[in-house]
């Protein structure tokens, strides 16, 4: 930056840096020290639309909710905005804010319906008897359910039993689309859609194991009932995994369910890891998110083609910044240009 001396940059990390500290120093205060003083120096400014810290910007004020300006995601990050102080003035940028939440169910209309895949023998048939065998499972455990609308419960499990046959016909992999829910904001819509498009890239489902698909189940039921998905104590002893952390409290939400009635949770690169975290919110269709599906939360445009294989395409999707917020970001730094054109 010494070299280039830009009129602007824009530098996002994560919370932590907030509360972070080495040998007793704390790290945002450096990093702010230092990006002000760095080459001709710089006016740091924060995005928040909300009220902020007088005379200065206190270090929560840097803290943007992604939720907040359209993005279907409760991504809380850090973004620092430095404006050269020769050229800084008075400006003030801020990211204007929505009037409601983006929910996941209304960011997924219009991709097809998919079933899961499985990890060894993997076919329609095999799928349908992995499900069935998962909805006896669940079905068993009942009564020790945990939550407070159990007939609720019992009504998806009757639904996913209902569409069983048809799901396990539906495929692993389909790239029809149709319209966009007309839910959405109309300038998120319209950077989502491409009118010429008729069909999506990277809708094709992951492949589980037959006893991660009766985890599945009831998480997404239990979602679907409660609203908001299950926790390590709220899954029946058979259904807990072999992992000697289970029951510690450290991984409370190892298998997460991205709830149809609210923004998703933070998209990141684990995704690509296994899809534990982001367990698609239709009980019918047991199974993990697509790369497209994880896309659509991240607010990458459907014309958006990702490279590489699955692994690395979930990678590029998850260490990304929501397109859509960069390019409010952009929008809100535009004017600091033109007195320089």
């Amino acid at each position: 930056m010494n070299e280039l001396s830009p009129a602007v940059f824009v530098m996002e990390n994560v919370k932590g840096m907030l509360s972070s500290s080495v040998e007793g120093l704390a790290i945002f205060g450096q990093v702010m020290s230092d990006l002000e003083k760095a080459g001709p120096g710089y006016k740091l400014v924060s995005l928040s639309a909300g009220v902020q810290s007088e005379p200065s910007p206190e270090p929560k004020d840097f803290v943007i909710r992604a939720e907040d300006h359209g993005v279907p995601q409760a991504r809380h990050r850090v973004i620092i905005v430095g404006i050269r102080s020769d050229i800084a003035g008075d400006f003030s940028p801020r990211l204007p804010r929505q009037n409601s939440v983006i929910q996941v169910k209304d960011m997924l209309t219009g991709l097809p319906r998919l079933r899961s895949g499985l990890s060894r023998r993997d076919d329609e048939n095999a799928w349908y008897d992995a499900v069935v065998d998962a909805l006896e499972t669940v079905g068993e455990v009942t009564g020790e359910y945990p939550g407070e609308n159990l007939t609720r419960f019992l009504d998806e499990l009757v639904r996913v039993e209902e569409r069983l046959l048809a799901t396990s016909r539906s495929g692993r992999k389909k790239s029809s689309r149709k319209q966009l829910s007309s839910k959405l904001q109309p300038n998120l819509s319209a950077f989502m859609d491409d009118p010429k498009l008729i069909g999506v890239s990277g809708h094709e489902t992951r492949g589980h194991m037959p006893s991660d698909l009766a985890r599945y189940l009831y998480a997404a039921c239990f979602a679907k009932a409660e609203e908001k998905s299950p926790r390590a104590h709220q899954f029946p002893a058979i259904l807990a995994p072999n992992h000697r952390n289970w029951n510690s409290g450290k991984f409370n939400d190892r298998f997460r369910v991205q709830v149809g009635s609210a923004p998703a949770s933070t998209v990141t690169s684990h995704i690509s890891k296994d899809g534990h975290y982001f367990i698609h919110p239709d009980p019918t269709q047991c199974r993990s998110l697509t790369v497209r599906e994880a896309a659509r939360l991240q607010t990458f445009p459907d014309n958006y083609h990702f490279m590489g294989n699955r692994t690395e395409q979930f990678v590029q999707v998850g260490n990304a910044v929501p397109p859509f917020l960069a390019r409010q970001i952009a929008e809100a730094l535009l004017p600091v240009f033109f007195d320089l054109v």
